[in-house]
């Protein structure tokens, strides 16, 4: 069976790689793209072999191609209009996007629930970043100090990341308690030490020429613990992405993490 998927965002960076390797997968069928900034009716597919329906309009998008899933990889702000609009049409969801509140995945649950629909939200579709997130929860146990150092190209648009909230938030979950933190005597920089979340600090640097990047350390007397993850290029996410479409159709309601979806 043949999975049609409708891409929002398509024009960005992140949109253009998703479109890019749905066309090299025989079991996935682009059917429309969706961004804002489209000004032609129609996006040639990257492999060449045809056009697909292009428009600023998501729910004609939804109406002219009906399609299974609705990748998003656009901006947080879009994200949820997007996700309640697709919903309705009873299309599954597969979210990338990063600066969700914590509400804004309450809203997605339920909307999800309410129209019987599969939807995956995961900060990060990298798997080796979702491998590093499941070591770091099992040394979260065996430490008290922690502190989460991400790094970005300059362009990105929320500090922290996702991924480096998620690790932060899943480490904490795995200790049952907040890390130790050290208190400076003097701090002749604000906010020199991060931003702290229950004890983890966490470091965000944004420069031209890096991808996404992110090392965690774990500190204890005479040792450290390092965990870290490169991303070289935007292909890196797609296999997660792929496996993500794939499940998503025989879901019903929200499942967070692609954790979840390996077995971690």
């Amino acid at each position: 069976m043949l999975i049609g998927v409708v891409v929002h965002g398509a024009l960005g960076r992140m949109g253009r790689e998703v479109l890019n390797a749905l066309c090299c997968d025989p079991q996935l069928k682009l059917v429309g793209a969706v961004d804002k900034k489209a000004s032609e009716k129609f996006l040639p597919l990257p492999d060449g072999s045809g056009l697909i329906p292009l428009s600023s309009n998501l729910e004609a998008i939804l109406e002219l191609d009906h399609p299974d899933v609705l990748v998003d990889f656009s901006v947080a702000e879009a994200t949820l209009p997007a996700v309640r609009t697709a919903a309705t049409h009873r299309v599954n969801l597969v979210i990338g996007t990063t600066g969700l509140s914590a509400d804004n995945i309450v809203e997605i649950n339920r909307l999800a629930e309410a129209n019987e629909v599969g939807a995956i939200v995961a900060p990060n579709f990298a798997l080796g970043a979702v491998v590093m997130i499941h070591l770091a929860k099992i040394a979260a146990k065996f430490f008290d100090y922690a502190e989460i150092i991400e790094m970005h190209h300059e362009q990105k648009l929320d500090a922290p990341s996702g991924t480096a909230l998620s690790t932060a938030r899943a480490m904490l979950e795995a200790r049952g308690k907040p890390f130790l933190c050290p208190v400076v005597q003097k701090e002749s920089l604000s906010s020199t030490r991060g931003g702290e979340l229950e004890g983890i600090s966490l470091h965000s640097v944004r420069l031209p020429g890096l991808m996404a990047h992110q090392e965690i350390i774990f500190g204890a007397a005479g040792q450290t613990l390092s965990l870290r993850h490169d991303t070289i290029n935007r292909e890196c996410y797609m296999p997660g992405v792929i496996l993500a479409i794939k499940k998503v159709v025989n879901l019903k309601g929200l499942v967070v993490g692609l954790d979840k979806l390996l077995d971690l």
